[in-house]
């Protein structure tokens, strides 16, 4: 907790026994079967709300009768973006109605359990069919008015390699372990140990840090949407150097420790970080290199090539290309993370980076957004003046004002210029760490290379995976295949033979043993011009981008909401509950008090 004595975002240890979330529930009621499940939707409203705590939440809406026909905003896909805008309408009053055709949110932001993440490959391997656009549908559509079919949705993603290196079977299953104990032995893995491990793992299709200081955070205190998530702080940043994995130290107290680093490379490094994060435009430590590489800079302060790596490609997370004054910008957003909520400056999601999507459908929902999954748009409503009065949804139309829409759910004439490439992903389970420690790590390494690769390493901690495993994640620029681009930097940094059931501890190879791997592209629309070609009106938000951060989706967001409602406020403070004005005469119903008749029953910390 920090600042004031209220918490701002919760980041460090979590806790082991009891790992509660506060999040705000619902009151339904009912107006068809209950209980239901996900294959069985049931038509309810809001009428309330309370708070409650609980382990981890997917909060859905569903219906299956007409909705309201006339809103103010109309938002489909349930991308980071597409969710930061529903919430900022709804929060200041607009009528707010957000669907997305999958049954899950997040769209390609998603965390996925084991089988989860199978029935989306399954999904992904089939070829789309054309929709063509119904008689029906079309008669829909007012005087003058044409309806632009959705038709096949837009492929996100292509070459997907899929590999088990463990057995179906193993003849004995060993414990994993509880409450964060170790197991006796090491387990004997297998495919059915893993899927009968399935609800333990948080997949993330679009692994992401949040810097301690970058936008997305102070975007979530300051709407107060921090309340809805958890997080971990990234406890090391790594760097490949020499053919191993090294420390790269973060603090001054890091800089001054380390023994990686010689005395006076200490005070040379500390020098330029200085002079990196007390930059303005008015100094002149950079003339000359403007339309220079930041390489060229760093060589000409006569750094050793020990520190010219630690800075170009763990602190500035750049390459030899990148130019000087981008990695300066790079440079001093490490630095000014520094220091506010753990040793680096980089905190990541408990449960993944699905959840923070879903924090803003969390708030959208309270100030009466209209949430429902499974139902897609099938067509976009164009009058003759090249504006959009509204969208046909299973045979229904829904007027709006304006539509804002994933690059994935929108027609393909919305989209001119699309990218063939954009990311390449790699995704490993493993039976340790990258680099084994004492206590269990989360962390960050820049693979250097003329095309640098972001690995992201989670742990039991964070819920990505269950005890005795870890997750591990790598995206870089798509070149050739996910597989190609990735080879290198998996076969350095991990085992890919078949998993014999045992873990080496001999010092044979120190490499984590992967018992599953994961190689997919998706394409990069964050750089694509999204306006030239719809209505004024029509709003596109890309999808994840190749940035370590959320910071693309939260501008987008803003230029968006500000395009829609300019002058209005961009999400303030959401109040808590304590501070919500009620009636005052209204009668105050008893407080609800717990049966401690039960002298078993276990007490949250």
């Amino acid at each position: 907790e920090v600042g004031e004595g209220k918490p701002e975002i919760t980041a460090g240890e979590p806790r082991t026994t009891h790992s509660y979330i506060g999040y705000l529930i619902p009151v339904i009621r009912w107006t068809d079967n209950f209980p239901f499940d996900s294959s069985e939707i049931g038509r309810f409203s809001c009428v309330g709300f309370f708070s409650f705590p609980f382990v981890h939440f997917k909060f859905f809406i569903m219906g299956d009768d007409d909705l309201p026909s006339e809103y103010d905003v109309i938002v489909v896909g349930t991308g980071m973006a597409e969710s930061i805008v529903a919430a900022a309408a709804a929060r200041i009053g607009k009528k707010v109605l957000h669907l997305d055709g999958n049954d899950y949110y997040g769209g390609m932001w998603a965390s996925f359990n084991l089988e989860c993440l199978q029935k989306w490959l399954d999904e992904c391997r089939t070829t789309p069919v054309e929709q063509p656009l119904t008689n029906e549908t079309a008669s829909l559509a007012g005087p003058g008015e044409n309806v632009i079919s959705i038709g096949s949705p837009f492929s996100t993603v292509s070459n997907i390699e899929e590999e088990w290196f463990v057995p179906e079977n193993s003849p004995e299953v060993a414990p994993t372990g509880e409450g964060g104990d170790a197991p006796a032995t090491p387990p004997v893995w297998s495919k059915a140990h893993l899927i009968s491990l399935n609800r333990k793992f948080n997949l993330d299709l679009a692994p992401k840090l949040l810097f301690a200081r970058g936008s997305l955070v102070e975007l979530l205190i300051s709407s107060n949407i921090a309340r809805y998530a958890e997080f971990r702080s990234v406890t090391r940043v790594l760097t490949w150097i020499d053919d191993k994995l090294e420390f790269v130290p973060c603090s001054r107290s890091d800089v001054f420790k380390t023994k990686d680093v010689s005395i006076v490379e200490k005070r040379l490094l500390m020098k330029l970080l200085s002079i990196c994060v007390e930059y303005k435009e008015d100094n002149n430590e950079f003339a000359g290199f403007e339309d220079k590489k930041f390489i060229d800079y760093l060589k000409s302060k006569e750094l050793t090539d020990n520190l010219m790596h630690y800075v170009l490609y763990a602190i500035a997370m750049s390459s030899t290309s990148t130019p000087c004054m981008e990695a300066v910008d790079r440079t001093k957003r490490f630095l000014a993370s520094l220091g506010r909520y753990g040793n680096t400056p980089f905190l990541h999601p408990m449960y993944g980076s699905g959840e923070l999507p879903q924090c803003f459908c969390r708030l959208c929902a309270v100030y009466g957004g209209v949430y429902h999954l499974k139902r897609a748009a099938d067509g976009v409503l164009i009058d003759g003046g090249e504006t959009c009065k509204g969208i046909v949804s299973t045979k229904q139309r829904l007027g709006t004002k304006h539509l804002v829409i994933g690059v994935p759910n929108a027609p393909s004439s919305f989209l001119k210029s699309i990218p063939k490439k954009g990311m390449s992903r790699g995704m490993f389970i493993t039976d340790r760490s990258i680099l084994t420690s004492e206590k269990e790590s989360l962390s960050l390494l820049q693979f250097p290379a003329s095309n640098p690769i972001t690995i992201i390493e989670l742990g039991p901690s964070t819920h990505a995976c269950p005890s005795g495993l870890f997750v591990v994640h790598m995206t870089c620029k798509q070149e050739l295949t996910a597989k190609e681009d990735l080879k290198t930097t998996v076969e350095k940094l991990l085992n890919c033979a078949p998993y014999d059931g045992v873990t080496k501890t001999d010092g044979s190879d120190t490499r984590a043993q992967v018992l599953y791997a994961l190689y997919f592209n998706v394409p990069d629309t964050s750089h694509c011009d999204l306006s030239s070609s719809v209505p004024q009106n029509v709003h596109l938000c890309s999808g994840p981008d190749l940035d370590l951060d959320f910071d693309f989706a939260v501008n987008q967001a803003k230029e968006i909401f500000t395009k829609m409602y300019p002058g209005e406020e961009f999400l303030p403070r959401a109040p808590d509950a304590d501070e919500i004005v009620t009636d005052d005469n209204a009668e105050v119903g008893p407080a609800f008090e717990a049966d401690t008749s039960d002298t078993t029953a276990e007490t949250g910390p």
